[in-house]
């Protein structure tokens, strides 16, 4: 159940798919996600843009808070960049639900590289009350 849920959101998240961001595992609670650098997501210094590494880690966030089900949406995140990541680097985002109480969340997120940390990173989630995880629709 987690895992098709998983794979509806992702059907729908087209700025992942044309990234190449890949949902490598599922679990309550729990996502590791991935995503190589290409060329085109370089700074002016030639390092990976931080935009880049914080929208990998916040897809990741995104696929473990909604392994529950309801709508979860984020709240609040912050990340710390500790090293940088080059072109042709493979990076991968794991998630980790640290606590959920009623509607909140707080996960905690870590992106490595071929160095070793990349970031780290915390987000606060929502869950919308009343409102199912919708059914993947089919595009023309």
């Amino acid at each position: 159940m987690v895992r098709a849920r998983a794979e509806a959101m992702y059907a729908r998240d087209l700025t992942c798919q044309t990234l190449g961001v890949t949902l490598d595992e599922v679990a309550p609670g729990r996502a590791v996600l991935g995503m190589l650098v290409t060329g085109d997501m370089v700074n002016g210094h030639g390092i990976t843009h931080g935009g880049y590494v914080f929208l990998l880690a916040d897809a990741a966030f995104a696929y473990a808070c909604n392994s529950h089900g309801p709508v979860t949406v984020a709240q609040a995140a912050q990340v710390t960049f500790l090293q940088p990541a080059q072109v042709g680097d493979r990076l991968t985002a794991e998630a980790v639900e640290r606590v959920r109480q009623g509607r909140s969340g707080v996960y905690d997120v870590t992106v490595t590289g071929p160095g070793g940390v990349v970031a780290e990173f915390r987000g606060q989630s929502v869950s919308l009350a009343g409102n199912p995880f919708p059914a993947p629709t089919v595009q023309e």
